[in-house]
């Protein structure tokens, strides 16, 4: 057996699991609108059943309707109704030999009430959600008490294995643990043993009511506050490793099962869910310490994408399994392939943090197509018979639809005119602690490998030699082009270069000052990446704020990383000529500003590069156009592009 402690057997209370990961929950926002399980929801916890998952840790379960939803389509447990859809659920995952705890969950402060406010130990808003919270009475604490105890008994009559608490990431349980939010005099406030009696008064029901039921608790045994990047009020410390140790010593022996160790809270959400710079595992070393006090299984969760990682601290006795979440978004079949052995065939996160910008969307994952669309794109067709297909471009869009294509049995020649697969995760690998954008080229070539893909790189195609292949179809992946306005005087002087030039290296600078017209997240990147060489930069943006556009977590993440070549920030401002040494900005009121640059790097966007496709239709009959050359997006849309044209050939 490859990885012979990661896939052993565990005992979970009465439950044993076949091996030792845990799919871990994420909001995903696919329930019914009635809050029942869907068909959709039941395809995407199946697939992962199927993958291996030793057990599945369903979404955020509603444990009450007044103030404690996240989302219309978020599942729930607050009435008998929801019961014949949960058994659906842990049938589809039994029919696959795996296990399915239920999370049960209250998000106190971290939500937006439609019409009323959030419920909260003692009334500490979130300084992310910003919604006004009341404090809740000693009698409503027991009453939510009582809540999650009935919805552990609906888990059990619907034939769910067990429950995981969730205690974790700010959410109501972890609000009376922490210090932090939890300022309570009353017999839930106080010290650690105190703020933990809510969750002790809930083990204790549910080990009343429903015996041996298997428990597992969640705990954010770092909340990080130091890290916030909200202000937090002088003094407050919120959670630290050394209480929560504390907490876990006296909150197992009433009954708990397992711990699964995170961290975090949204004011810190970069240590709860975090972005690409993050490297693997460097939180297990809370699991660790809490491993040490209980016996209990503990499972340790952060940013662990490899089995061998999985494998070595499992077997080191650092932990005693491992809870992979966006792992498993992107590659539902990780446990099956990392067993027998395929690991270079595990198509691994690359922690974009798309499926947190879009949960509410639905969950869905940038390099997996097919995340939350298991119930739809269930019946691919291998009905290629070897027919010649013609690829152009080696992107997100073009990678996945020339591996779609093989899949299905067409017979595919990538053309590539670069000596790299890539196109632009292959620039975004290349910023400071962006290695994981590489992953993507790297897990493609292997698959090409496998199936047989004929890879032309540093081949520009064209119509003479897509001639030669006599195709059943050419998808035109061709991607974009930077947007460079002709009509800002000096744009086209020697001192002006795009994100492209500097990214692929093909120019550098050492102790030079730069100006960087544009802060998305590519212009930022970049940025990062010619402060490492040692340059002051001037970022500029017409937008009133740096990083318009910009998802929150990566941009902060950044913006933190930057501080210490401490940029100059220009907000607000418009770009209105490049000197020979410098450029010439204005702000809204019409002032303007001269700056000294020894170079200009613009980031203002992209556009379709798709002239070849043009050229092509006027010699093939069916030409598929693919990714940012039929549409500008981001690697999520051109990945989906690539495999839903793919997906539908005839």
């Amino acid at each position: 057996m490859n990885y012979p402690n990661l896939f052993s057997p565990l005992k979970i209370g009465s439950l044993t699991i076949r091996n030792r990961v845990v799919m871990g929950a994420m909001g995903n926002m696919t329930a019914n609108p009635d809050q029942t399980v869907s068909d959709k929801e039941i395809a995407y916890y199946a697939a992962r059943a199927k993958g291996g998952v030793g057990l599945i840790v369903n979404e955020v379960t509603r444990v009450n309707d007044e103030h404690g939803m996240m989302g219309d389509r978020q599942t729930s447990v607050t009435d008998d109704k929801f019961i014949p859809d949960l058994t659906r659920l842990a049938d589809a995952v039994h029919y696959y030999d795996g296990a399915i705890f239920v999370q049960l969950h209250h998000p106190g402060r971290q939500t937006a009430v439609p019409g009323g406010m959030c419920a909260t130990p003692s009334g500490v808003k979130s300084l992310l959600i910003n919604w006004p919270c009341f404090e809740m009475t000693t009698q409503q604490v027991e009453e939510l008490v009582k809540q999650f105890v009935d919805g552990a008994e609906r888990c059990k009559k619907a034939g769910i294995d067990g429950v995981e608490i969730h205690a974790a990431h700010g959410y109501m349980l972890n609000q009376f643990l922490s210090p932090y939010t939890n300022k309570r005099t009353d017999k839930y406030g106080g010290s650690p043993q105190k703020r933990a009696r809510i969750i002790q008064e809930i083990v204790t029901g549910i080990r009343e009511r429903l015996g041996d039921y298997p428990i597992m608790l969640r705990i954010s045994a770092d909340e990080f506050l130091e890290r916030s990047v909200f202000p937090i009020p002088e003094n407050e410390t919120g959670l630290k490793l050394e209480e929560s140790i504390e907490i876990v010593k006296y909150l197992v022996p009433f009954g708990i099962d397992a711990v699964n160790v995170s961290a975090g809270v949204y004011e810190t959400m970069n240590e709860a869910w975090e972005p690409v710079s993050y490297p693997e595992g460097w939180k297990v070393y809370l699991a660790e310490e809490i491993k040490k006090v209980i016996d209990v299984p503990v499972f340790a969760v952060g940013v662990i994408r490899n089995p061998e990682f999985a494998e070595r601290i499992i077997a080191q006795g650092r932990t005693d399994g491992v809870t992979i979440a966006r792992g498993l978004l992107a590659d539902p079949e990780w446990c099956n392939k990392a067993e027998s052995g395929r690991t270079d065939e595990i198509r691994r996160c690359i922690s974009c943090l798309n499926c947190m910008e879009t949960m509410f969307d639905g969950i869905n994952c940038s390099v997996n197509p097919r995340t939350g669309q298991e119930w739809f794109y269930n019946d691919i067709e291998n009905n290629g018979n070897g027919r010649c297909i013609a690829v152009i471009g080696a992107g997100p869009a073009g990678m996945e639809a020339a591996l779609t294509l093989a899949q299905r049995g067409f017979a595919v020649t990538l053309f590539e005119k670069c000596d790299h697969l890539g196109g632009q995760v292959w620039l975004g690998s290349k910023p400071p602690c962006k290695e994981k954008m590489g992953w993507m080229g790297e897990y493609y070539e292997s698959m090409f490998q496998k199936l047989n893909v004929d890879v032309r790189l540093n081949t520009p195609a064209t119509a003479e030699e897509i001639k030669k292949l006599n195709p059943h179809a050419v998808f035109v992946a061709t991607g974009s082009k930077p947007v460079i306005p002709g009509s800002i005087p000096g744009v086209s002087g020697s001192n002006v270069y795009t994100t492209e030039e500097i990214l692929s290296g093909k120019t550098t600078f050492s102790n030079k000052k730069i100006a960087v017209i544009g802060s998305g997240l590519t212009g930022m990147e970049t940025a990062e990446l010619l402060a490492s060489m040692g340059n002051t930069l001037e970022i500029v943006d017409m937008a009133d704020e740096i990083g318009p556009g910009a998802y929150w977590q990566p941009l902060t993440d950044i913006k933190k990383k930057l501080g210490a070549s401490n940029p100059e920030y220009y907000p607000g401002h418009k770009l209105l000529e490049i000197l020979p040494d410098g450029v010439i900005l204005e702000d809204k009121d019409g002032n303007k500003k001269t700056l000294a640059a020894d170079a200009v790097v613009l980031s203002l966007g992209v556009k379709p590069e798709n002239r070849l496709a043009d050229e092509l239709k006027k010699e093939f009959m069916n030409v598929i156009v693919i990714g940012d050359a039929n549409h500008i997006g981001r690697i999520k849309q051109a990945v989906a592009s690539g495999y839903r044209e793919a997906y539908k050939l005839r």
